[in-house]
């Protein structure tokens, strides 16, 4: 094992979710300036860390704004010093509408709605928190999940939106799947040439994720970009091309703890740190220190490590690194992640915004 790799179970204990802060602030920059050379501001999404104070290491570097996709994480973010935060999801009911109207009054917010539903609820928000509420049109081009399907349902609701009092539209939000820049193109310029005709102009129009890192500024006409997972990045963006496996700063180290067999072991993170969600590939995270090992399977506690194709065996006590499939997931299953730099600890990071899904 690595002396870091040991320092860290010494003082942690396994497994441990670990942060490599020089890959962070690497990934940050990159993608800033990705950003910047496109003409497009920088929205992070903080889902994926879920801290406060790598927010600020994102905004310190040129980010405008974040986006998050909850208001419990808004209002950790908000106490966490961040302004100018985007809500990329529909907010409903007179609890959640309340709390909205409360963060309005400290910090400069911007909705999504995708129904008329929505759009009436956020009314009561605006008016709770006594200011404009700025609102943008979800729309759906491909992925199938939130969205408005038409570029006249887009324009009718920003109409809606501009027409209700305490409201002010301010664009459109996009989740282009990454196969389909094409015909967002086409949905975004018949919804701009709509809102023209109503007298309507987007402030915003925003695009995401990190997958679709590689299509940054193919949109023409888009404003903004927001990035999530591209501060950690894990073997789903390797997959997707926009990382490597050096561009991943987030590792879960986890001991050895059965070697009932010669080409078999079990290592002490399951479902509960490793998490269930697959990413479409195959095992469950990629183990640094055994390239050619697999973890074909988990349950609660326990990794099963297939040794099969390895030359190397580790022996019971080892403790090896794993880069997550998921990585959004993982942290958050963790109040803490461990914060090294090279070979050195260097402290610890509250996942502050945990389980913030309400």
């Amino acid at each position: 094992m690595t002396p870091l790799a040991a320092a860290v179970a010494r003082a942690f204990g396994t497994p441990a979710v670990v942060v490599d802060l020089d890959v962070v602030e690497s990934n940050i920059a990159r993608v800033q300036a990705l950003c910047d050379r496109a003409g497009l501001a920088c929205r992070p999404h903080v889902k994926t860390h879920k801290s406060p104070e790598l927010a600020q290491l994102q905004v310190a570097a040129g980010a405008k704004g974040i986006t998050c996709q909850k208001l419990g994480e808004a209002e950790v973010m908000a106490d966490g010093g961040l302004d100018d935060i985007l809500i990329s999801y529909n907010i409903l009911g007179e609890r959640n509408l309340g709390r909205l109207g409360a963060l309005m009054r400290r910090v400069k917010m911007t909705v999504a709605a995708d129904s008329a539903t929505t759009v009436d609820g956020l009314a009561r928000a605006a008016a709770a928190g006594g200011r404009t509420l700025d609102v943008v049109v979800e729309c759906d081009t491909g992925l199938k999940r939130a969205g408005v399907e038409t570029p006249g349902e887009a324009v009718e609701l920003a109409r809606r939106i501009a027409a209700t009092p305490g409201l002010a539209f301010a664009g459109l939000l996009l989740y282009p799947p990454p196969d389909r820049w094409p015909e967002t193109q086409a949905f975004f310029d018949a919804a701009q040439a709509g809102l023209r005709d109503a007298g309507l102009e987007p402030r915003i129009v925003s695009t995401g994720g990190s997958p679709n890192l590689k299509h940054l500024g193919a949109l023409d006409g888009a404003t903004e970009h927001r990035p999530g997972t591209y501060i950690f990045n894990d073997r789903m963006q390797v997959a997707a091309g926009v990382a490597t496996l050096q561009d991943c700063a987030v590792s879960v180290y986890a001991t050895v703890v059965s070697r009932a067999a010669p080409d078999r072991g079990i290592v002490d993170a399951g479902s509960k740190i490793l998490t269930s969600d697959p990413g479409g590939l195959s095992g469950h995270g990629f183990v640094l220190d055994l390239p050619e090992a697999r973890i074909n399977a988990l349950s609660e506690e326990h990794g099963f490590l297939d040794l099969s194709a390895s030359a190397a065996r580790p022996p019971i006590g080892e403790v090896v690194r794993i880069v997550p499939n998921h990585v959004c997931v993982v942290v958050n299953m963790v109040d803490r992640l461990v914060a090294v730099r090279g070979e050195a600890i260097v402290g610890e990071i509250a996942v502050a915004a945990r389980g913030m899904s309400v």
